[in-house]
């Protein structure tokens, strides 16, 4: 059985809380990826994705260089333990209308799981 523990990314993107749209813009840019938490205190209190980008930011006509991540951000963040089937993730995702979770383990956050993740194993046809 996959879990999200074999699918996830352990390279977690973060910035600060006090971060602007165009920062988490760049840093998805840079890092070619979907998603960064936002941390504050050294916790992780919520996520901004390129949804909320493009929503909240550039299709309200805002100055990304503006915007704190703070006030775009998704929180709670969403997400599953890491030994959760893949299953439960893409459940989770559909019911939740999100496309990244955060992997849990302890309750601390270990991974991201992205709905392009859980692509891979049909795409090497490992089911």
């Amino acid at each position: 059985m996959l879990t999200a523990l074999h699918l996830m990314k352990r390279n977690l993107a973060k910035v600060p809380h006090s971060a602007t749209a165009l920062d988490a813009a760049k840093l998805m840019r840079e890092r070619r990826i979907g998603s960064v938490f936002v941390e504050q205190d050294s916790a992780i209190v919520g996520i901004v994705t390129e949804s909320d980008l493009v929503r909240d930011v550039v299709g309200m006509s805002l100055a990304a260089n503006h915007i704190r991540v703070k006030d775009i951000m998704s929180s709670p963040v969403i997400g599953v333990d890491e030994r959760s089937p893949i299953t439960e993730a893409a459940d989770l995702m559909e019911r939740n209308g999100t496309r990244h979770l955060a992997v849990f383990k302890a309750n601390q956050i270990v991974g991201v799981l992205s709905v392009r993740d859980l692509l891979h194993p049909v795409s090497v046809d490992e089911f």
